[in-house]
């Protein structure tokens, strides 16, 4: 199964910091969609050990060599929800 972003309100440009759509002026969340989605232009992609679920945990790929900035195969985000 592919891993995807999903076309909802978190990765639209018109979501504004305190979380109020620019274009319909309410309060959204990633539940949401419209038809005048934009997608931002850029997202961060700040992945290394420090962002890793794994990163000081039992079950790290690499536990010899995790440091901040290092980068493996087996990265997973921290701030997974589902």
């Amino acid at each position: 199964m592919a891993i995807r972003l999903g076309n909802n309100c978190q990765n639209c440009e018109n979501l504004k910091a305190d979380k109020v759509c620019k274009v319909h002026g309410v309060e959204v969340s990633g539940n949401y969609t419209c038809d005048q989605f934009e997608m931002k232009a850029a997202l961060k992609d700040d992945r290394n050990c420090t962002t890793c679920l794994r990163y000081e945990r039992e079950d790290c790929a690499n536990p010899q060599h995790a440091a901040p900035g290092m980068m493996c195969a087996s990265w997973a985000p921290n701030r997974v929800r589902a």
